[in-house]
């Protein structure tokens, strides 16, 4: 006998309006808390952002991360970030690795004198080690770095209305909108409180995180748009009830797949991925919050027209979710 796992019934009647304003309330509480937790505690940047030195390291023979780690700790630097790096053209005595190092003053990166503590400290733990090239990421960059992120999130935002616009109307895409500020500023906020380290590959998660949201909302949308043209006098809070029923097997699978994915690479992937992984875990979860309960609240605010015509059929007869639910 098979064994079929279900997340979901196949068959759902719950009412996702039934705490609205609870959930409305609690996700409008969540922004602000966010917002001033980024004004007031500010984000912990890491060295794309904030400025540092990042050096290439090649030995002839195999080093621990770790040793090298532990080597520079205790060396006053804000920030350090060691990783191997892997190439099938590497023959087997070359080791190469990539140490950032992020500082504090106002130079924003590594002095003479202190590269050559590094380079001391390291050849204690790895006597054939050498640096193969140093570069720093002065102020100047990193300032035009968040500039150019923050010009990178809201492209895709601005896109992304656009495309649901076009798609759709316009209501669907101020509440897909909302929706996605909504994630990317509980994320930040996240990142705020809690002072994790916030890079480029964080802003690479969150526009990851935009594209799973959108995804998920697009869907739902998509079904919403075919219930409104089947079921033409049913309320609208009751079509969109319906719609969510339906679509929450595929939402539910969806999103416990991707974070089951997500969370071996938290726990097994190591410091260098932490932050991306652990920005698109959260990403999920509100992500799949807001498509449940932040966007369609905002198209039901908003309303939308029911004059849609389908193969010129006229209007079903008015029938509750639960109804419908099941006749699909």
């Amino acid at each position: 006998m098979a064994f079929r796992l279900k997340l979901v019934p196949d068959v759902t009647r719950i009412d996702f309006f039934r705490w609205q304003w609870l959930t409305v309330g609690a996700s409008a509480v969540a922004v602000v808390v966010s917002i001033l937790a980024t004004i007031f505690m500010g984000l912990n940047y890491g060295i794309d952002f904030r400025g540092g030195t990042t050096i290439r390291t090649e030995s002839t023979t195999a080093f621990d991360i770790g040793d090298y780690r532990q080597a520079l700790d205790g060396m006053g630097f804000s920030d350090v970030s060691i990783t191997e790096v892997f190439d099938p053209s590497f023959g087997a005595d070359r080791h190469v690795a990539m140490v950032r190092i992020g500082t504090t003053d106002e130079a924003g990166s590594v002095s003479p004198e202190q590269l050559a503590e590094v380079e001391a400290a390291l050849q204690q733990v790895d006597p054939q080690v050498t640096f193969a090239s140093v570069e720093s990421v002065g102020p100047k960059v990193s300032a035009e770095l968040i500039r150019t992120a923050i010009m990178a999130v809201a492209a895709a935002t601005v896109g992304i209305l656009l495309y649901i616009w076009l798609r759709f109307e316009w209501q669907f895409a101020v509440g897909a909108v909302v929706s996605l500020l909504h994630d990317i500023i509980l994320t930040v906020g996240v990142f705020a409180l809690f002072q994790m380290k916030f890079d480029l590959t964080t802003i690479a998660a969150l526009l990851t995180t935009l594209g799973f949201s959108v995804n998920d909302t697009v869907v739902v949308f998509d079904r919403l748009r075919e219930n409104l043209i089947k079921f033409k006098t049913m309320k609208l809070i009751d079509v969109m009830n319906l719609t969510v029923n339906e679509t929450l097997s595929r939402t539910v699978m969806t999103a416990v797949t991707t974070a089951i994915a997500l969370t071996a690479m938290l726990v097994l992937g190591g410091d260098v991925v932490r932050g991306f992984v652990f920005a698109m875990l959260w990403g999920v979860f509100v992500g799949t919050y807001s498509t449940v309960y932040v966007a369609k609240s905002v198209v039901l605010w908003l309303g939308v027209k029911r004059d849609w015509s389908k193969d010129g059929d006229g209007p079903k007869k008015n029938v509750s979710p639960f109804e419908g639910a099941e006749e699909v």
